[in-house]
């Protein structure tokens, strides 16, 4: 897949009268395998030359599933002076946020220390992103701003990188991803909710990982698409176990971000949720309402994919369910299904809800100004 870019001199870049806008889901890229290595102490740089990474699964290097291109990128997002598509700063401003007006830019780093066996290292080399994402990106451009990312396996490690990382403006998220050991519910991240809660940082939770479990329900698949759609299921399983086990309940404040799943599902889900807790609710006495209330309340979803029904009616109803304060703008830069900002939303929709959409969500959630 490639996106058509127009080419212009880079002072021109800057001369635009696009709206502002956030960008929720913006993937960086190492620009080799040893970029960490200033980040990480020689006992850790040691281990990763004789022995690499053990992930729960295969594939450590890429995402579980082959697919047509490295990276799952834009053919067109190579940066000039070489490296992977989203390892280059200026290119990246060259060819995302000025063109689009970005004032604020999340990123999501995505193979990084989470789902690897060893935890300690897990934790080393996510502390090491933390740093990186800092002294490369953030530090740089102030329009970007990072998440945290933790050990998601070792809550009490998580949690720990958590509290050293608030207050810290360079972040204004936790990243975890959807398939992990345990559904996301689950007693043993509790410490990384709690360290958010007290941090006041909400908790992203982005499509993939390596939990080292088949990558549908129903196990492996046969075709990338495959696994594309099984993105929502995995999202729908985290969603269910995170308000079925109390994790709402217990951290009333904590806030989370559904990140490329898509949100379409999510009426549906939390209707069967409600009618079968009307029945079953003696099971689960901690899940104290009705689980829609505990999503609609604490969730928020970033866009890419974007539902797209034919009839733009249903998508406003759906937004209608969902809430217009509770869609993230996300491009997903530089992966290959990337959203145009100006293409996203359909006609009909008011101005107030519009600038919410693209920006001011964001910065309410993010708390920036």
């Amino acid at each position: 897949m490639n996106i058509q870019f127009r080419e212009g001199t880079e002072a021109a870049s800057h001369l635009t009268t696009k709206a502002a806008i956030a960008d929720c889901d913006i993937h960086p890229a190492r620009a080799s395998r040893t970029e960490l290595y200033p980040y990480l102490a020689k006992r850790w740089q040691h281990h990763l030359d004789v022995y690499g990474v053990h992930a729960y699964q295969g594939m450590m290097e890429g995402p579980p599933y082959p697919k047509a291109q490295p990276n799952a990128s834009r053919r067109d997002a190579y940066p000039p002076e070489g490296g992977p598509q989203g390892s280059s700063l200026s290119f990246m401003q060259k060819q995302l946020l000025d063109p689009n007006n970005v004032q604020l830019g999340v990123l999501n780093p995505l193979n990084t220390g989470q789902g690897i066996r060893n935890h300690e290292l897990s934790a080393a080399l996510c502390s090491a992103i933390n740093d990186w994402q800092i002294d490369k990106w953030t530090s740089k451009d102030k329009r970007l701003k990072a998440s945290i990312v933790v050990g998601n396996e070792d809550g009490l490690a998580a949690a720990a990188e958590i509290r050293e990382r608030a207050g810290d403006r360079n972040f204004v998220q936790v990243l975890l991803l959807s398939r992990n050991v345990e559904p996301l519910g689950q007693r043993r991240y509790w410490p990384i909710y709690q360290a958010a809660e007290e941090a006041g940082l909400p908790v992203g939770v982005h499509a993939f990982g390596f939990g080292g479990n088949p990558i549908t329900p129903s196990g492996w698949p046969s075709y990338y698409i495959e696994e594309m759609v099984g993105h929502s299921q995995c999202q729908q399983s985290a969603l269910a176990s995170l308000v079925l086990e109390g994790v709402f309940e217990r951290f009333p404040k904590l806030k989370m971000v559904m990140i490329e799943a898509g949100f379409g599902w999510a009426p549906s889900l939390a209707w069967r949720l409600d009618k079968v807790w009307q029945r079953l609710r003696s099971e689960v006495p901690h899940v104290k309402r009705p689980p829609s209330e505990y999503i609609r309340e604490q969730v928020w979803w970033t866009t890419q994919p974007m539902e797209d029904p034919e009839r733009r009616e249903d998508l406003f109803d759906l937004i209608k369910w969902i809430g217009w304060d509770r869609l993230l703008f996300a491009t997903d830069y530089p992966h290959w299904d990337y959203d145009e900002p100006s293409r996203v939303l359909p006609a009909g929709v008011s101005e107030a809800n519009r600038e919410a959409f693209y920006l001011g969500n964001a910065r309410a959630l993010y708390g920036i100004s």
